[in-house]
């Protein structure tokens, strides 16, 4: 049975389901899952159900133990080779670089926990200093690793070249972050492989409308999510005498700001703040709400989990288009596109899906059908897995 190594930064987190859901798949494949991150996250942050299991499977590299030295002491060459890696970080600044020091340890570690456990294949979701990690694995041990990036490349950091030169592949959730990897490394394989949804759980249920039409945005409570536009949009509609209620999913720094938008608009009575929700608890939300909001703008969002599983469970999308969103939406067909911070675009697709429940319910089987075809996470297990035996 192959071995496969999987780090996630700081796993397990708020934002963190899909990747247990590969990680299911690829067990479910005959392949043996080897859990790693670069440190605990903080207390609380992960609000799933799966958390416990997945922290106590989970090998944090950092702080690094004592076979780590004597790893990096019985291996002097590799030790000064990677050494190397990291001062010659072009990009990096000096004194980043003397911080990114600490990682080759932390890389001592992770090689030999994966040599002691049977690993062949390193997958690092994340292009950030993880990557750095996966590099220096490569050199101190001679472990095969892959990347795959979830986001804008300068949200990453620097010197990404230098993180995918001895990568075996780096995958992209979306057709332009492949772009941007060519951009940056010509001679890197870059294939899309979307994160997985588990449209046997995420599914549609037969219901009738809501009294009041409600909508949702499931996301962290972060500025570049928008949650201010949605905000704008409902208010422009209550000017007009449409009321729609709004539930919010989510914790984040920008709580304070958005409950400061909620009141300035004065719509108390129509959003309701839920913090954030487990699994079972989003599933629940998709399955009792009329469409999906997110109006993300900016730099950092690619193919949003919380699109896919919402598609997935039959429902009408109103997403800006960001990142890989124009793959995952064929506006005005499974889903609607609209231009980053565009309220008023925001307010006319909110009217139509309220004023015309049909073309409601025949966008949200075309999106149905899309999840199925594109983002069921078998499928896309089953992607990586190729790619992996391949290399």
């Amino acid at each position: 049975m192959m071995t496969l190594g999987y780090l996630v930064p700081e796993f397990p987190g708020q934002t963190h389901a899909f990747f247990w859901r590969e990680i299911g798949a690829i067990e479910d494949e005959g392949v043996a899952v080897r859990l790693y991150s670069t440190r605990r996250p903080v207390p609380g942050s992960c609000p799933h159900a799966f958390g416990p299991e997945a922290a106590a499977r989970t090998t944090y590299v950092f702080p690094p133990g004592g076979r780590a030295l004597l790893h990096l002491a019985l291996h002097p060459l590799r030790t000064l080779r990677s050494v190397a890696y990291v001062a010659g970080l072009s990009e990096t600044p000096w004194r980043e670089r003397l911080k990114l020091m600490a990682l080759v340890p932390s890389a001592a570690q992770l090689v030999d926990d994966a040599r002691g456990h049977g690993v062949s294949h390193l997958h690092i979701h994340s292009c950030a200093n993880a990557a750095h990690l996966g590099a220096l694995a490569s050199i101190l041990g001679g472990l095969p690793y892959s990347l795959t990036l979830h986001g804008d490349l300068p949200v990453y950091g620097v010197d990404h070249a230098a993180k995918m030169r001895k990568a075996k592949f780096v995958a992209a959730v979306t057709r332009p972050l492949a772009e941007q990897i060519a951009g940056v490394s010509p001679s890197t394989d870059a294939p899309v492989i979307w994160m997985g949804v588990d449209c046997d759980r995420f599914t549609p249920v037969s219901r009738s409308r809501n009294a009041v039409f409600t909508v949702a945005t499931v996301a962290r409570l972060n500025p570049m999510k928008g949650h201010v536009f949605a905000l704008q949009a409902l208010a422009q509609l209550r000017d007009q005498g449409i009321r729609i209620d709004y539930l919010i999913a989510g914790e984040g720094p920008d709580r304070a700001a958005i409950e400061a938008e909620i009141d300035r608009l004065a719509l108390r009575g129509q959003v309701r703040m839920l913090g954030s929700l487990d699994e079972d608890k989003v599933l629940d939300l998709l399955q009792g709400i009329d469409a999906l909001l997110l109006t993300s703008f900016g730099q950092g969002e690619a193919a949003p989990v919380t699109v896919m599983e919402a598609m997935a469970c039959g429902l009408p999308v109103i997403c800006s288009r960001i990142g890989g969103t124009p793959d995952m939406i064929n506006d005005g067909v499974d889903g609607y596109l609209v231009d980053q911070r565009d309220v008023a675009a925001i307010a006319d697709r909110l009217r139509r899906l309220l004023n015309d429940a049909d073309l409601a319910e025949q966008i949200g089987v075309k999106a149905r059908e899309t999840a199925l075809a594109l983002f069921d996470r078998r499928r896309n297990a089953r992607l990586l897995l190729d790619r992996i035996r391949a290399s």
